[in-house]
């Protein structure tokens, strides 16, 4: 599954810095320094920062990473345009309701704890149909979180395949929602395109 050395250079991941627990004037500051693209992944805090920073500037590109609960959704809307943790029928179906226009990824869960958000491998490409349905969505992924204690490369191969599937469904769906500030160097071996990273960058929350 890892790209040969000998492939066509891949374009540069899109980088998502992670921004949760952090005060408003770091993204403003990491702005300034050039990103566009920050994460979050509670609305209540997600949706307070990008009422503060809506003007003068309005070119932020919020990516929602968290699991969204379905009554949020209509908050979310007001802001995000990307949402990497769509898991679950009742979700879609609350999206569809509303006509959210996101560019959405699926999660998947990769381990056998069916509390941890995510659609089963297996089922991918079924729920993937369900949400092509949904004309304001544009499904252009797969997102996974890696197991604890488990090795980044097995799981990151496991999101390869399933974006592999998917393209065979979706073509455009060609993203790939991995990696965070322990692992990113290893998924992008293995094609991430979208790298959620925080610490990394921002430093510890406090």
């Amino acid at each position: 599954m890892r790209a040969s050395s000998e492939a066509v250079k891949l374009p540069e991941p899109t980088l998502v810095v992670v921004t949760k627990n952090h005060p408003v004037e770091l993204v403003q500051e990491l702005y300034e320094l050039g990103e566009r693209d920050f994460g979050e992944n509670k609305d209540q805090e997600a949706s307070s920062k990008a009422e503060a920073l809506e003007t003068p500037v309005k070119d932020y590109r919020w990516h929602f990473v968290g699991q969204l609960q379905s009554n949020k959704v209509r908050s979310v809307m007001n802001y995000a345009r990307v949402l990497h943790s769509l898991d679950r029928p009742s979700l879609l179906k609350e999206l569809a309701k509303r006509e959210a226009e996101l560019d959405v990824f699926i999660q998947m869960n990769l381990t056998d704890d069916e509390n941890r958000g995510g659609v089963n491998p297996a089922e991918l490409l079924a729920f993937a149909e369900q949400v092509l349905s949904v004309p304001s969505l544009n499904l252009v992924g797969v997102m996974a979180v890696g197991g604890l204690d488990v090795e980044p490369e097995k799981e990151f191969e496991k999101v390869a395949l399933a974006s592999q599937n998917l393209v065979s469904l979706a073509p455009e769906a060609n993203k790939i929602s991995a990696g965070m500030s322990a692992d990113f160097e290893k998924a992008i071996a293995y094609g991430a395109t979208h790298l959620r990273i925080g610490s990394l960058i921002t430093g510890n929350s406090h």
